[in-house]
């Protein structure tokens, strides 16, 4: 049986909420959620989910555009990726400050100061990763990079993304056209091209596919990629084709430098093309310098830490490092013994929860968890244990505020300041210094 289209409806959007979409009330009362559309248009959607009480869709057509609209620099995908290329940066500033106010005034927590939002003004060019997927366009009978539809699963042939440093588009291209040159190669055999440059725009690349038989590149076209595409690395990764992520389940071939480095605040960090590491190094340089002034001669712990860019850089000569994953946990290690470190930081593999011991009265606590914010033994733990300070960096500033909200029983809010890490599109970061009160 075929699935059902749904209809396209016009409704008038009245604001941005949390999620990034833009909200509208249809007749009969049912709320929409939006991509596509900003406060004050009246737009025609395509409905792509429909439920009793609320309803799911894309702008298909403008009919009274915002006077804060302007044309979205990549037409085609931007909703794939970046949706909120179609406002003025100054308006998406303005949202990213009235979207953690509201979060807060959810659980009665009135921010002081005027809420403002770090950028250094770069909205595009700013990522130094990108995951791609693949299409097999049936016309040109060709392969061609992609991106996933908002909402779908279907695809979009894509040439790149402006978000991305121009190295990695580069980069892209030139795996997708010596791909193109294996006649019997198609897009059901891959799975996903996942691209990394670092500040200096080396590039290195793993390419995922679906059979541990795929055939490795020769010499040849390895120094081709080298030469079209300022590639230094590469690895050709047999990912299990039952599991939708990019996971690495065999690694088939190597070439060239495959671990990048970089420097955060003069401190060198290497790390590999899939380990975690930050997305945009100049505005996360600047969060850590802000984060730092609160950073006194205590020893630090840094909860939920990836590969320890917080407490390697910022934390001081005493620092305890606690992270669940263990691919970033070998990567924290790693440039702890390359800074020869392993007197002063200990590095802990368990997640946040379960390392409860290290949370103690005497020491400064760093987090920075996931969206889903603190675990609630984490919060309980911080409210018995009581130390001076905590420095919570979060990238969800809704459940950062019920993580506040939790610990204003003993703790006020010293400081906060929010980051742009993510021009052009809904994601916020925010800063928030608390103290026990006296």
């Amino acid at each position: 049986m075929s699935k059902k289209t749904l209809p396209i409806v016009t409704v008038t959007l009245d604001k941005i909420v949390g999620g990034g979409q833009s909200l509208g009330t249809l007749e009969g009362g049912r709320k929409i959620f939006v991509w596509g559309g900003l406060p004050g248009e009246t737009v025609n959607v395509q409905m792509t989910k429909k439920k009793s009480n609320l309803a799911e869709g894309t702008v298909v057509e403008v009919d009274m555009p915002s006077s804060e609209r302007i044309p979205a620099r990549d037409e085609d995908s931007f909703l794939s990726t970046s949706p909120w290329q179609i406002m003025t940066f100054e308006a998406e500033q303005h949202y990213k400050a009235a979207l953690i106010e509201e979060a807060f005034e959810l659980h009665d927590i009135v921010l002081d100061d005027t809420i403002t939002v770090y950028t250094d003004e770069k909205q595009y060019e700013y990522r130094n990763k990108i995951e791609f997927s693949w299409y097999w366009d049936k016309e040109s009978d060709q392969l061609d990079l992609s991106f996933f539809r908002r909402g779908t699963h279907g695809k979009i042939p894509v040439e790149g993304t402006s978000l991305a440093h121009p190295g990695i588009n580069r980069a892209a291209q030139a795996m997708r056209d010596l791909l193109r040159t294996k006649p019997d190669l198609r897009a059901y055999m891959l799975k996903t091209l996942l691209v990394r440059c670092d500040a200096a725009g080396n590039v290195a690349l793993q390419l995922y596919v679906k059979e541990q038989s795929f055939i490795q590149l020769t010499g040849p076209e390895l120094e081709g990629l080298h030469e079209n595409g300022n590639i230094i690395g590469f690895e050709l990764i047999f990912s299990n084709p039952k599991s939708p992520a990019s996971v690495i389940t065999e690694r088939l071939q190597a070439w060239g430098t495959t671990n990048l480095t970089d420097t955060i605040l003069d401190v060198p960090f290497t790390y590999a093309v899939e380990g975690f590491f930050q997305i945009n190094l100049p505005v996360y340089e600047q969060a850590l310098r802000d984060m730092q002034q609160w950073v006194s001669d205590k020893p630090v712990v840094d909860l939920y830490s990836g590969v320890g860019t917080i407490g390697l850089t910022i934390g001081g000569e005493n620092v305890t490092m606690v992270e669940i994953n263990e691919h970033a946990v070998r990567e924290m290690k790693r440039n702890i013994t390359a800074l020869e470190r392993e007197k002063t930081i200990q590095a802990i593999l368990a997640p946040s929860e379960q390392a409860l011991e290290y949370i103690t009265s005497d020491r400064t606590i760093i987090v920075d968890p996931p969206r889903a914010g603190l675990h609630e033994d984490v919060t309980t733990k911080l409210l018995e244990a009581a130390p001076k300070r905590i420095i919570y960096l979060s990238c969800n500033p809704v459940t950062q505020a019920r993580d506040v909200a939790r610990l204003s029983e003993k703790y006020g809010i010293r400081a906060h300041q929010g980051y742009n890490f993510f021009p052009r599109t809904p994601h916020i970061e925010h800063l928030v210094v608390l103290d026990l009160k006296r």
